[in-house]
């Protein structure tokens, strides 16, 4: 049975990754850094509690663990939130992925090599000269997050040339109903579900017209179990190819609750407009198509509809 090693396990992706592997016959730890088990996180992962910035008692998991492949999720994963905290941006979505690069690294040799699996984002393409992105898009971040997203987007192609069986997967946006509410998207639909229940009375958002490429989450996850099974490591882009604007996904919130007349329950406040944001992120993800046949299974209304139906059940 081959031994999986997720960070950010308890997370959107991490658990749905998680979910994956353990289909898959994998035996599956996980890293938090919480004492008590998340319940997004399945009962068959054995959890390993340790902060990501101790770099020493990562490193002791890593050993104890020894896994087959190490996928790491874990970050500080909030654009706006990197403008406040840009240390702890750049210590944990940066030098704690090259704590984990070494640790694997310095592991014994197994058949096929160790892997390495890192959750980059398309936050490293910041202002991109061309739409879509490909894996050859210069690298150009216009915020923390991205910046630190990058060098350790780099720093897994530097180890991979070193030989290590190291991989960066560049997300686009995913989402799902495990999507907190300090994501626009889930605060959306969940806002979307309450103003229908009259327990909420509007919508406050910033910038209607950024443009992103939205995908399911759950089709992300396969992207990564696929990227880590295969014995070949490389750099690829996981999107749709669709990009959409805000308005566009608060219009489909909307529809998906039966609500068509909805513009006077949104009101902008400049205050959640960030200082930058990228016009359009839209990625080509002909790469991972091609060499491993992934494929999205949910498009953006599908996925729209399905986090809304979730909040329209729970709120």
């Amino acid at each position: 049975m081959p031994v999986a090693l997720l960070t950010g396990v308890s997370g959107q992706t991490g658990s749905y990754l998680a979910e994956n592997l353990l289909a898959r016959g994998w035996d599956v730890h996980g890293i938090q850094r919480e004492d008590s088990r998340d319940p997004l996180v399945p009962a068959a992962v054995r959890l390993h509690q340790a902060d990501l910035a101790d770099f020493s008692t990562t490193a002791e998991v890593v050993a104890e663990v020894s896994p087959d492949t190490l996928w790491n999720l874990a970050a500080l994963s909030s654009v706006a939130a990197s403008w406040n905290r840009p240390l702890e941006t750049s210590l944990l979505n940066g030098a704690a992925v090259a704590n984990l690069l070494q640790a694997v690294d310095g592991l014994p040799s197994i058949p096929g090599g160790r892997g390495f699996v890192q959750a980059a984002s398309a936050e490293i393409f910041g202002s991109a000269d061309v739409s879509p992105q490909t894996e050859s898009t210069p690298i150009r971040p216009v915020n923390p997050y991205g910046a630190s997203k990058a060098y350790a987007h780099v720093l897994v192609g530097a180890y991979r040339a070193a030989g290590l069986r190291a991989s960066s997967v560049v997300l686009y946006n995913h989402e799902s109903p495990r999507r907190p509410e300090a994501f626009v998207t889930r605060k959306i639909t969940a806002g979307v579900a309450r103003i229908v229940r009259g327990t909420q009375s509007e919508l406050v958002l910033g910038n209607l017209d950024a443009k992103r490429d939205w995908g399911w989450a759950p089709d992300y996850a396969e992207a990564l179990a696929l990227v880590g099974l295969s014995p070949t490591a490389d750099d690829y882009v996981v999107a749709t190819g669709e990009s959409h604007t805000i308005e566009e996904f608060v219009a489909a919130a909307f529809s998906a609750a039966g609500v068509t007349d909805w513009q006077d329950l949104v009101r902008i406040d400049p205050a959640f407009v960030r200082p930058t944001d990228a016009v359009e992120m839209r990625g080509d993800s002909t790469r991972i198509r091609h060499a491993l046949g992934w494929n999205p299974t949910l498009a953006f209304s599908g996925v729209v509809e399905a986090m809304v139906k979730h909040d329209l059940s729970t709120s």
